[in-house]
C-alpha cells in the first residue's frame, strides 16, 4: 500500500514537471517573435538571450536593459563588413560596456622589434679553419700559375680548385663577403681558437626553422654565460648556414663577438639574444585578438556601442603587439578588453537569430 502511494506521488510529480515544461514552451514560444519576419523589432537580454520581449525594458531575471534583436544577415554596418559566417554583429549599451570593462585600441603603424633567443657555443672549428687555409693556398697557387705562364691545363686545374674550395666555404655558411674578408686576413686563427685577450671569437648559435626569416647578417647579438654572471659580450652576425640540421631542424648562425678579457673559452656553452628590428608595421595589441587555433578574430567598433566581428591575418608578435597583414586598416578601432565576452554574445546571438528565423 505504501509502495503504491509513493508511485502515485512520483507520477504526479512527473506530470507536474511535464506540465511546467509545456507551459514554459508555450510562454517562450509566445515571447519568441512570430512577427520578426514581418519587420517588427524584438528585444532580448544580453545576459539571458532566451528571454525575448516585443518592447524595450529591463530583463526580469537580472535587471539589465533589453537590446534589439538584429537579423542574422545584418553583417554590414557603417561601411564595415564581416567576413565571418558564424558570428553576428553585437550592440552593447554604454551601461553594459562599463559593466564588462570594454576597452578600445586604435589600429596604427608603429615600430616593432623583437628578440630571438638561441643556445650557442664558442666555436672551435678546425674543419672551417683548414678549409679557409686551403682556399687561400688555392688562390696563391692559381695566381702563381698565371704569373709563371704555365700550361692552360694547369691554370685550369688551379682555377677549379679555387672554385671548389670556395663552394665548400659557401656550403659551410660563409657569405661571399666574409670569404673575401677571410682571405684578406693574415691569420684567421683568432676566429677559431682563443689564444689572446682582446681578440674576437666566433659564436655558433642554433635558431629554429620558424625564425629563419627574422635573422640576417649584420644584426646585433648579445652573449651571456652562466659561468660568467653579470658579463655581456656584444657582437654582430657574420654568416648564416645555407641548410638545416635534419635532426634538430635548426640553422647555424655564426657571429663575431668581442672577447676583450679572453673570458670566453672554446666550446663554452652560451646563451644568445639576437635583436631584430621589424620596422614600422600596422599593429594591434595582442589582447585584442581572439586566437581560435585556426583563425584570428577581432571585434571592430563601427559605431558607438556597435561591434563587427572580423577575421584577420597577423604576422609576427612583438612587444605585446601583432603585426597586421590583412583584415584591418589604419585608424580602425578594435576591442582590446572584454572581447571574449563580446565574442560569446556574438556567437549566441547568431545562433538565436538563426533559430528564430528557422521557426518562421
Amino acid at each position: 500500500m505504501r509502495k503504491s502511494k509513493y508511485l502515485i506521488y512520483l507520477l504526479v510529480g512527473i506530470i507536474a514537471i511535464l506540465f511546467g515544461i509545456g507551459v514554459y514552451m508555450v510562454v517562450h514560444n509566445k515571447n519568441v517573435d512570430h512577427s520578426i519576419h514581418k519587420g517588427k523589432v524584438k528585444y532580448h537580454c544580453p545576459m539571458h538571450p532566451t528571454y525575448i520581449s516585443d518592447k524595450p525594458g529591463d530583463c526580469p531575471i537580472c535587471g539589465m536593459k533589453l537590446v534589439p534583436i538584429e537579423k542574422r544577415e545584418e553583417q554590414k554596418q557603417e561601411g564595415y563588413e564581416s567576413n565571418l559566417k558564424d558570428r553576428a554583429p553585437v550592440t552593447i549599451s554604454e551601461e553594459q560596456e562599463q559593466i564588462i570593462g570594454v576597452k578600445i585600441a586604435t589600429v596604427k603603424r608603429q615600430d616593432l622589434a623583437l628578440t630571438v633567443r638561441a643556445a650557442g657555443r664558442i666555436a672551435h672549428d678546425p674543419e672551417l679553419y683548414s678549409t679557409i687555409v686551403e682556399y687561400k693556398r688555392a688562390i696563391f697557387t692559381y695566381e702563381e700559375s698565371k704569373a709563371k705562364n704555365v700550361s692552360p691545363e694547369i691554370i685550369k686545374q688551379t682555377e677549379d680548385l679555387v672554385e671548389s674550395t670556395k663552394l665548400k666555404l659557401l656550403h659551410m655558411g660563409l657569405s661571399h663577403k666574409q670569404i673575401k674578408e677571410m682571405v684578406a686576413r693574415a691569420d684567421p686563427t683568432n676566429l677559431l681558437f682563443v689564444d689572446k685577450p682582446g681578440k674576437t671569437v666566433w659564436v655558433y648559435a642554433q635558431i629554429y626553422e620558424q625564425e629563419i626569416g627574422l635573422v640576417k647578417e649584420g644584426q646585433k647579438i648579445e652573449v651571456t654565460s652562466i659561468s660568467l654572471p653579470g658579463k655581456k659580450f656584444i657582437g654582430v652576425i657574420s654568416s648564416i648556414d645555407t641548410y638545416l640540421d635534419s635532426e634538430t631542424r635548426t640553422l647555424k648562425v655564426r657571429a663575431e663577438v668581442d672577447n676583450p678579457d679572453g673570458l670566453l673559452k672554446p666550446e663554452m656553452y652560451v646563451d644568445t639574444i639576437i635583436y631584430v628590428n621589424l620596422g614600422k608595421k600596422l599593429a594591434i595589441p595582442v589582447d585584442s585578438v581572439i586566437d581560435t587555433g585556426t583563425r584570428k578574430i577581432v571585434f571592430v567598433q563601427v559605431a558607438k556601442g556597435k561591434y563587427m566581428p572580423k577575421e584577420i591575418i597577423t604576422g609576427y608578435e612583438a612587444n605585446g603587439f601583432y603585426e597586421v597583414i590583412s583584415g584591418l586598416k589604419e585608424g580602425d578601432l578594435v576591442v582590446s578588453s572584454a572581447n571574449f565576452l563580446i565574442d560569446s554574445e556574438s556567437k549566441l546571438k547568431f545562433a538565436i537569430s538563426g533559430m528564430v528565423e528557422h521557426k518562421h
